[in-house]
């Protein structure tokens, strides 16, 4: 690879000058995101099923080299729930080892996206496959602390719904009231302070309002466990060489949802701060950097986190120095309240995760989205559906590919074969003016419509208002052509312009002009096309 290539994705000198423009400001920043941070990674971490320590692990280690390499001066990254959603099934069918290869395998993947600058595609991703992605990811992570808010072991089960369920049935049976009344009030709280106060962190408030009351009331209730107290030493035990080739495939998911969860955070963040621009490249080599780190030391897959981001944002962050102090800053208080966070009941981190969960969709935005047109419903709805009964990976492609398809049936209802005059008997001609890309969903419609022209001696076909052809368009053109002549019709095409002419030459619609500069070169009919 060209060292310009790999230059390109590296952090240059003058991002990390931008660290020492308001160090007090990014620190207090910085401290707002750690307090944020705290209890979502403790939680996201329970929930992929590797414990409340991957989580931490994760936020510092991803967190710290994702901030000093990232391409976006505010990202904060860390695990998230959208990500928790695709490790979930990987935990059940591969175990601790296969997570922790399938996030190295895709920090690995994001640096190939990195070097192959393939960030760019984030911007033809639909808005109405976000909005249905996220309000997917939203159900998924609500259902998923089911259990944990009844006091109930997890269910074992692949399908949130269905584990959910029996979560429900189990309590029934057997009520744990506490664990309920805990996790509601932790949601409650949570979601009220953040109407009466947003710039607060309430989600700490909350986790910790409910360890006092568990601690006061001796309630019997599930609680995180011994943490510990400092980083693992680096290492690769985990790896498992024989079972790259089956985690390859789990892995792509994996760097497909980092990717896209990302650089949709960084655009979040340049949104909230506008004239500044994230670099995707080096946003892909940042995450690559931090989840290639993560499993060496236990941590799950990380990706840029759009609700802790946007609070470094709101909170004033002028650069990455913010992001990088939150990890340092959680690692402190592993270091020194490992005991203390042990005694969080899990109820109550449920609790934290509802409430995010509800908060993560912008319903004014959602509800304007489905009413704009039939199709951005559809492509929503079945985003949202996609994620919740099968993965984001196959969702996102399901919105993709039906948004595709739209697309073109708009591209196709804006092709048109308009008569430009009314034919002439006299002298049995008639003139038609193409308008709009002529593409292979159009293509059959317009050879229809061209070689059903009857009772003429000679069709004069202007293309000036030709938008775009490709192969199948051209070679329809060709046939329509090739028809009328065959019927002893002259076809005469005009007005092609020099964008379309390699087209249409490959394909024989027009003879290969050897000198394009010359001006006018022969049709396909024998006429003139300028």
């Amino acid at each position: 690879m060209p060292m310009n290539g790999v230059l390109s994705v590296l952090p240059s000198p003058a991002d990390f000058r931008t660290m020492t423009r308001a160090p007090r400001r990014d620190l207090l920043c910085g401290l707002t995101v750690a307090v944020v941070a705290l209890p979502l990674a403790l939680g996201f971490g329970v929930t992929s099923g590797l414990g409340a320590a991957s989580g931490l692990i994760t936020a510092i280690v991803a967190g710290s080299l994702a901030a000093l390499f990232g391409g976006s001066a505010r990202q904060v990254s860390g695990p998230t729930g959208a990500m928790t959603v695709v490790l979930v099934p990987i935990v059940h069918e591969y175990g601790a080892n296969g997570v922790l290869t399938v996030g190295l395998i895709s920090g690995l993947m994001l640096l190939a996206l990195a070097f192959a600058r393939a960030g760019t595609a984030m911007a033809y991703v639909p808005a109405p496959v976000i909005a249905g992605f996220t309000i997917g990811i939203a159900c998924v992570i609500g259902l998923q602390q089911v259990p944990s808010a009844l006091g109930v072991p997890t269910p074992a089960g692949d399908q949130v719904a269905v584990v959910a369920a029996r979560a429900a049935e189990e309590f029934d049976a057997t009520p744990h009231w506490a664990a309920l009344l805990l996790a509601l009030g932790s949601a409650a709280l949570m979601l009220a302070g953040a109407r009466w106060k947003p710039t607060i962190p309430f989600s700490l408030a909350a986790v910790g309002v409910a360890t006092v009351v568990a601690e006061a009331l001796h309630l019997h209730v599930t609680r995180l466990g011994s943490l510990p107290s400092s980083l693992p030493a680096p290492s690769l035990a985990f790896l498992d060489v024989s079972r790259i080739q089956t985690l390859l495939l789990p892995a792509a998911a994996v760097a497909a949802l980092a990717a896209l969860e990302s650089l949709l955070s960084a655009s979040v963040a340049d949104a909230m701060r506008p004239g500044e621009r994230h670099d995707p490249g080096k946003e892909l080599f940042g995450q690559g950097i931090g989840n290639l780190a993560a499993p060496l030391f236990g941590g799950v897959p990380a990706t840029g986190a759009i609700a802790r981001t946007a609070v470094n944002v709101r909170t004033g962050a002028t650069s990455r120095l913010a992001a990088l102090a939150h990890a340092v800053i959680l690692a402190g208080i592993v270091a020194v309240a490992a005991p203390l966070v042990g005694r969080i009941p899990l109820s109550a981190l449920a609790g934290v995760l509802l409430a995010t969960a509800v908060r993560m969709v912008e319903t004014d935005a959602v509800r304007a989205m489905a009413r704009s047109t039939h199709g951005d419903a559809l492509v929503l709805v079945l985003t949202a559906a996609g994620t919740l009964a099968l993965d984001l990976v196959r969702a996102v492609l399901i919105g993709l590919g039906v948004s595709v398809l739209l697309a073109l049936r708009a591209a196709t209802r804006g092709t048109s074969l308009i008569p430009a005059e009314l034919p002439d008997t006299a002298a049995g001609t008639v003139t038609y003016r193409f308008e709009g890309p002529l593409l292979f969903a159009a293509a059959h419609r317009f050879r229809r419509s061209l070689a059903d022209v009857r009772d003429v001696t000679a069709v004069d076909l202007r293309l000036s208002g030709l938008t775009a052809v490709d192969a199948t368009g051209a070679l329809a053109l060709k046939e329509a052509v090739g028809e009328l002549r065959d019927r002893g019709i002259e076809v005469r095409i005009t007005g092609v312009e020099h964008a379309h002419h390699r087209v249409l030459e490959s394909l024989g619609v027009l003879p290969v002009n050897p000198n394009p500069n010359r001006g006018a070169i022969p049709s396909a009919a024998g006429a003139t096309a300028p």
